[in-house]
């Protein structure tokens, strides 16, 4: 197939598509810019601090910023997170207690949470089970939530927790949107008001009108080097949601007693505001790169997911390779399309929390930047690749047709 015929095709399919995550970013670029304004941002914030970080009013106002862009009560954000499976770690173990039970309504979490929990590793290493702490899911049913489930675990007084996954990770199904995790947390709050619904938010900010959060949420999570941080962040992560919950989170971060109240920032504050500022347009970005990319690659036959035509929750497309070879070369069109590492050709290897050998294409600024145009995928049927990111849509655009190239040879 000529790449010059596809592409045009392409970008003629995609525009309707195009105009709806336009209208999206203009919503929340808006909310963004009002937070900024409501918080009254100035120079003085980005100074940062050193050593114990005591009073260091841009972090403190950080937190506040978050909180209104993210629609939460409460936010910590902090360039000590190192990552969303980091992130993700402190807020389990902030709010969980030897006895509780950690519910999974969207099958199991994320390989890398695996030795989070306690699903894989050895015992002692510090994970929730050497805790006292138990795990129990509800698998998805019929490719949707099984409320039946749900309602049935949530009779034993123990389960403390329902956690969401947001996006499908490697899973085989849709991602689940803002209103749909709202339908959960509002159904289980009926059935126990004092539960605690966390989601695990990573890819999905700002990719619709309103975050879990807005819809009765108490809790998420996400990586400052996806989404949020806009592509400036070059580390961090945020806990957004109920106030005494992020209180006992950052105890957990830091120490008890301490919490909030300490943690330097030393000269990072400045791209953390600039990124979330730039966040709504940058996933704007990501999600046209999608978009683009699934009306390329079902001009080859390959099964997307979301087609280019469908609904939108992350900035993940996926896309059904077929074969080993497909992968690779898939994967090898993506990092040769990258600015940085672009003359390296990825090899499937295997990667620590990774049930098959994984292949990764990531030309980044930043490292493991997943809002920089990146594409993964496990070396298994039905080899999927799972491409994400795009910090500009022309660069992307670029990407896939190399991406488009090397698997059409």
């Amino acid at each position: 197939m000529n790449i010059q015929q596809a592409d045009k095709l392409a970008i003629e399919r995609i525009a309707p598509a195009v105009r709806e995550a336009e209208e999206v970013a203009f919503y929340t670029t808006n909310r963004v810019l009002e937070a900024f304004r409501a918080e009254r941002v100035s120079e003085t914030h980005f100074a940062g601090s050193t050593g114990y970080g005591y009073g260091d009013r841009g972090r403190d106002t950080l937190d506040k910023l978050f909180a209104r862009a993210l629609e939460a009560e409460d936010c910590l954000v902090r360039p000590q997170f190192i990552s969303g499976t980091h992130t993700l770690t402190v807020a389990l173990f902030g709010v969980l207690r030897p006895g509780d039970i950690m519910l999974a309504v969207t099958g199991k979490p994320y390989d890398t949470l695996d030795e989070v929990i306690g699903l894989a590793g050895n015992a002692g290493d510090g994970s929730l089970k050497d805790f006292g702490i138990q795990y129990q899911q509800v698998d998805l049913k019929d490719g949707g939530i099984d409320f039946d489930g749900i309602e049935n675990a949530l009779k034993n007084p123990a389960v403390k927790m329902i956690f969401i996954q947001k996006s499908k990770g490697y899973q085989n199904r849709p991602t689940l949107s803002a209103v749909e995790i709202g339908k959960i947390a509002h159904f289980a709050h009926e059935l126990r008001p004092e539960i605690i619904v966390m989601v695990d938010n990573c890819y999905g900010e700002f990719c619709e009108m309103h975050e879990p959060t807005y819809y009765g949420v108490d809790l998420m999570a996400g990586s400052l080097i996806k989404n949020p941080g806009g592509g400036i962040a070059p580390t961090g992560g945020y806990i957004a949601g109920r106030s005494d919950l992020i209180e006992q989170c950052a105890y957990r971060l830091t120490s008890p007693g301490i919490g909030r109240e300490s943690g330097c920032t030393l000269n990072v504050l400045r791209e953390l505001y600039q990124g979330l500022f730039l966040a709504p347009h940058t996933v704007l970005q990501a999600k046209k790169t999608a978009i683009y990319a699934a009306a390329m690659f079902e001009q080859l036959g390959c099964e997307t997911s979301p087609a280019y035509d469908g609904p939108r929750y992350d900035i993940i497309q996926t896309i059904a390779t077929g074969s080993p070879e497909s992968l690779l070369a898939f994967c090898k069109g993506i990092q040769s399309g990258s600015p940085v590492d672009s003359y390296v050709t990825p090899e499937a290897w295997e990667m620590p929390g990774y049930d098959a050998p994984v292949v990764m294409a990531a030309g980044a600024f930043v490292m493991g930047a997943s809002i920089e145009l990146s594409a993964d995928g496990p070396m298994k049927p039905p080899y999927t690749a799972f491409l994400q990111g795009g910090l500009t849509f022309e660069s992307g655009r670029l990407g896939i047709m190399r991406a488009f190239e090397e698997m059409n040879k």
